[in-house]
């Protein structure tokens, strides 16, 4: 009896599990043809718009079941001006949260989108106005968003991000955040763009985050620091990085000349646009405080010490600059040595105590950059005798721009470099320019610069 009775409640049992997986089922079916309709993808991007402010188009709204639980927006377009594209952003949820009713985010993937920083810019702006629309959305918009609604992971499949300039840069990436939204590890790999084929390598302990990036046959190492704030909401960060063995023109020229340089290949002269090329070692301080991410780098702030190997400066040969009286434009100049220091503020780059030397050769001085990549300042070059005949350093004013650098002398030198030419022609042209400066230092307002 008792066994048929066993019998019977496992037969039941099985039957009922039967039964809620066929209902199941059938409601993720139902749920599934639901959500790919026309209607609710019309819904969807109405409150999509709402929400940011900015119109949104969907090509196509999906459900998977398998392996996990999953939502993905395709072909999905923010209107800014110009748009945001994606085409796949894909939520996936985790199965043991969604057991329990609750909506816990485990991935964000974002497969090859297109987002240009003046449609992101716009994007926020629009989205900081928000809270203003209603009289109750102040109280609203203070809220964090929820832990459950940041996701453990984030992945980027070549997603490319537009430069205000233009500049494209594509990247694929793997991001673990906190429940605070900070990233606990990430892994980085630039695919295409200016720094195409490096790697970035990230790790978290508490606030230092240990950094490493691999980049045109060298690297760079260090750790950066989240700062207190204060009562403000600031996000402020300091770090100390150390450059060993990176292509000086990987890092601020074009890309591919160095890739060619690297390889051995043979570089055409309209691809090597970059004003340097050698090998980076430096130990580089910095820190930047600002009120959201976007705005970091605008506020950056970095102290250098640095030497480059085996360096070319390209576009001025500053013996010639000597030997025509600072007449030069184009050619360029082999160092055996290079060192300085570089401070920079946001776009704005001066070097000091810039000291170079290669064979009979050597210069110092300091040099400036703007912001919009013009150059200033002043420069001393020597020359031994065996190129010249003399010792003496000839004065140069650095001008133009990074692209297109010049070097004259100054109207002081030139004064002197003419007298000592017609007193000691070739002997008496360097130390005429020489001494002329020095005057022209003493009676500022006479000679100008």
């Amino acid at each position: 009896m008792q066994n048929a009775a066993m019998k019977q409640l496992g037969k039941w049992l099985v039957l009922s599990l039967l039964a809620a997986m066929l209902l199941l089922g059938a409601g993720l079916f139902g749920l599934q043809h639901w959500v790919g309709t026309d209607d609710f993808r019309a819904r969807v991007q109405v409150q999509a718009g709402d929400a940011l402010g900015v119109p949104v188009q969907l090509g196509r709204i999906a459900v998977d079941l398998w392996p996990v639980p999953a939502v993905a927006l395709l072909d999905a377009q923010v209107q800014t001006v110009p748009d945001l594209f994606a085409e796949r952003v894909e939520v996936r949820l985790v199965l043991g949260g969604l057991l329990a009713g609750r909506l816990d985010l485990a991935t964000l993937l974002v497969r090859r989108a297109d987002l240009p920083q003046a449609g992101i810019d716009q994007l926020m702006a629009s989205f900081k106005k928000k809270p203003a629309a209603g009289a109750d959305a102040p109280e609203a918009g203070a809220k964090s968003a929820p832990p459950d609604l940041i996701p453990r992971r984030l992945v980027l499949d070549a997603v490319t991000w537009r430069s205000a300039g233009g500049i494209a840069t594509t990247v694929e990436a793997d991001i673990r955040l906190s429940p605070e939204g900070l990233p606990d590890a990430l892994s980085l790999k630039v695919l295409a763009g200016q720094f195409q084929g490096a790697g970035l390598q990230l790790a978290r302990k508490e606030s230092v985050w240990d950094i490493k990036i691999d980049h045109a046959g060298g690297t760079i190492q260090g750790s950066v620091e989240r700062q207190d704030a204060g009562a403000g909401k600031d996000i402020a960060l300091k770090g100390r990085l150390e450059t060993k063995g990176v292509e000086i023109s990987a890092v601020g020229g074009n890309h591919r000349a160095a890739a060619g340089r690297l390889s051995g290949a043979a570089v055409p002269a309209q691809m090597a646009a970059s004003p340097l090329t050698g090998r980076l070692d430096a130990t580089t301080l910095f820190d930047t405080r600002a009120a959201n991410v976007a705005g970091l780098l605008d506020a950056l702030q970095t102290q250098s010490r640095f030497s480059v190997r085996n360096a070319v400066l390209h576009g001025i040969d500053l013996a010639r600059a000597v030997q025509s009286i600072g007449l030069s434009r184009g050619g360029e100049t082999r160092l055996d040595t290079l060192a300085g220091q570089l401070n920079s503020r946001g776009k704005a780059i001066t070097l000091s105590n810039l000291v170079a030397s290669s064979g009979v050769l050597s210069a110092s001085g300091n040099v400036a950059m703007a912001a919009n990549r013009a150059l200033s300042g002043r420069v001393h070059v020597s020359l031994g005798a065996a190129a010249l005949g003399n010792t003496v350093g000839v004065p140069l004013v650095v001008g133009g721009t990074l692209d297109a650098p010049t070097v004259t002398l100054t109207r002081a030198a030139m004064v002197g470099a003419a007298i000592g030419t017609m007193v000691m022609p070739g002997l008496g042209t360097g130390a005429g320019a020489s001494m002329g400066d020095k005057l022209g230092e003493k009676l500022k307002g006479l000679f100008g610069k």
